[in-house]
């Protein structure tokens, strides 16, 4: 399965996701990210937070959403509030997580370990 994960910036909440996700599912499923209002770089809390879990996500940049990449989904996984656009036509999955942005690390450390928690039932779910 291809999964896309969605937020505003993309570069937050649908970066973790990203690569949790990546991380988790191997060769078994694919994921990619992008925002409806693209961001410029990935939030420094975020890269430190994916970097406690062995992440790198120093290589992201912000993409747009466009057709595509939703093309390319078999699931769209909006990580924002009611700002993330709804995909017609696709397996849509809604988390609303909070904005990491300008968040202490503790916090940013508490919305990574959500993510996670619902990156492996997403997994189930597709397994």
């Amino acid at each position: 399965m291809n999964v896309l994960f969605v937020c505003v910036a993309n570069s937050a909440r649908s970066v973790m996701a990203e690569r949790i996700f990546r991380r988790e599912a191997g060769e078994r499923h694919h994921a990619r990210s992008a925002g409806s209002n693209p961001g410029t770089a990935v939030h420094p809390e975020v890269l430190e937070a994916l970097d406690e879990l062995g992440l790198d996500a120093s290589d992201h940049r912000p993409r747009k959403l466009d057709d595509e990449a939703v093309q390319w989904a078999d699931v769209v996984v909006a990580t924002c509030d009611d700002a993330c656009p709804v995909i017609p036509g696709k397996r849509y999955v809604s988390w609303q997580l909070p904005d990491p942005k300008h968040q202490p690390i503790e916090r940013v450390r508490e919305i990574r370990d959500d993510i996670d928690r619902r990156v492996h039932e997403l997994l189930g779910e597709l397994e």
